[in-house]
């Protein structure tokens, strides 16, 4: 019996692989085609899942390695329309950047906001019937906070006070052509009076006027935006300018406008907040009355006796006024039980809050009323009670929202803490009520100055307002 040749028992197994790599070559170009044909409804990954198993299920001895490497996940990618790493990174770095720009964007449109909002209210504050409306705002903000609402959400009608401010940029902007050309004319009719060029500069102002009003009409009607003031659409305004049925709806979207800022409720808000925290400053007018004459004996005696129930008073008074703007309802400005309760569950939060209102951002701010603000400028001093004050509304409504949302603490550490805050709040009130008896020679209003408390009241520096 003879032995069969090694080369004949070659064949089947080189007749197989070639089969096998044909199968192969035909897989690995249907995998790269991928997508790009539609004819077909089976997806390219069990495909090459397919190829990879069955190659990894050969034995070695049968099946060589290929001459050339197989990357399954290259023709993945290619059959996906799937971007290479590079174009994966340069999309990285182009996302970066603009997420860089959005945030600056961001920064720059939210200070602007903030600055229009403090110049609103400052305005609202130099006015005296209005002054109600931004001591409502004020309350409104620390009882949204201690109702949990975020620092965000905390100030109302935070994009219409930039639409607002940056209307008056515009017109600010848009009335200095006029203006100068006003000016020219006025000087031209002072060197010669009756000339043809004093004419024609009072001709030019007139028109120059109207231009720039009908610009400001057309960027309002659009929406009263950056944009808007930027670029003014000239073939939209020549198409559409002239048409009735684009400014037919502009009274109706500026009486929505005006509807949306809630003046009444902020008003009845303020004017609820401002009774109720002249019965709590009562014995003000005591302190008043009795040191009105400079008289000592029995009236300095009842004069110091009312100090100290103001003093009780002022323990509580800013944490009420919280409660009373996050309840809305008047006796809640009274309910001295629940105020205390809420004390035994943050008093640290409560002592922070209580300094910044009564003693790190009022106090510097006494300062400004030494000498009375020229009308004309009355509103520049209310800028900085505003921006003073603000931010002291916001701490107590955020200490009492944190007490609010803890349980009572118990154990050693709990009563160590509520027992040296209340052994620090009278210092703290002490303080304040220390300003406001020295404010009383130094202030312009005197004696008026313990009804006109900007730390509790509204943050105006006289009495008077203009």
């Amino acid at each position: 019996m003879t032995r069969p040749d090694p080369v004949n028992r070659e064949e089947p197994f080189k007749s197989s692989l070639v089969a096998n790599n044909t199968e192969q070559n035909a897989m690995a170009a249907e995998a790269r085609v991928g997508t790009g044909s539609q004819k077909s409804d089976q997806s390219p990954e069990p495909i090459v899942a397919t190829l990879a198993a069955k190659l990894a299920a050969t034995p070695n001895h049968i099946y060589p390695a290929p001459a050339v490497e197989l990357n399954t996940t290259a023709v993945m990618n290619a059959s996906l329309g799937k971007p290479p790493k590079v174009m994966s990174q340069t999309h990285r770095k182009r996302r970066l950047i603009g997420s860089v720009l959005r945030g600056i964007a961001w920064l720059i449109s939210g200070t602007f906001c903030l600055v229009s909002l403090i110049v609103i209210l400052a305005v609202l504050t130099a006015v005296p019937i209005l002054q109600l409306i931004a001591f409502g705002y004020l309350l409104n903000v620390s009882g949204r906070l201690a109702n949990g609402s975020t620092l965000r959400s905390a100030l109302p009608h935070f994009q219409q006070a930039g639409q607002i401010g940056l209307a008056a940029v515009a017109i600010f902007l848009a009335a200095l052509p006029t203006q100068t050309i006003a000016h020219l004319e006025s000087v031209s009719t002072l060197i010669n009076p009756g000339s043809e060029q004093a004419a024609q500069m009072r001709i030019l102002a007139l028109a120059t006027s109207m231009l720039m009003t009908a610009y400001l009409l057309w960027a309002w009607n659009r929406g009263g935006r950056l944009i808007n003031y930027l670029w003014p659409q000239p073939k939209r305004l020549l198409k559409q300018g002239w048409r009735w049925s684009t400014w037919r709806t502009a009274p109706d979207r500026l009486w929505e406008f005006t509807v949306s800022l809630q003046t009444p409720k902020y008003f009845w808000l303020g004017l609820r907040g401002a009774l109720g925290t002249l019965i709590w400053l009562a014995p003000s007018f005591v302190i008043i009355a009795a040191f009105r004459d400079g008289e000592t004996g029995f009236a300095g005696l009842v004069g110091f006796a009312a100090l100290l129930l103001l003093g009780l008073g002022m323990l509580y008074l800013p944490m009420l006024q919280v409660h009373f703007a996050a309840e809305n309802r008047f006796r809640a400005l009274f309910e001295v039980r629940t105020i205390r309760r809420d004390f035994r569950r943050a008093p640290w939060s409560w002592f922070a809050a209580m300094v910044i209102c009564l003693v790190l951002t009022p106090i510097p701010l006494y300062l400004l009323k030494i000498e009375a603000t020229p009308r004309e400028v009355m509103w520049a001093p209310c800028l900085l009670f505003v921006a003073f004050i603000m931010p002291a509304r916001m701490a107590t409504g955020l200490a009492l929202r944190r007490a609010r949302r803890r349980p009572d603490l118990t154990g050693t550490w709990a009563k160590i803490s509520r027992n040296l805050i209340r052994l620090a709040m009278p210092l703290v009130i002490g303080v304040y009520l220390l300003f406001v008896y020295v404010s009383q020679y130094t202030s312009w209003d005197g004696l008026l100055t313990w009804v006109q408390q900007h730390a509790i009241l509204i943050p105006v520096p006289f009495l008077s307002g203009v």
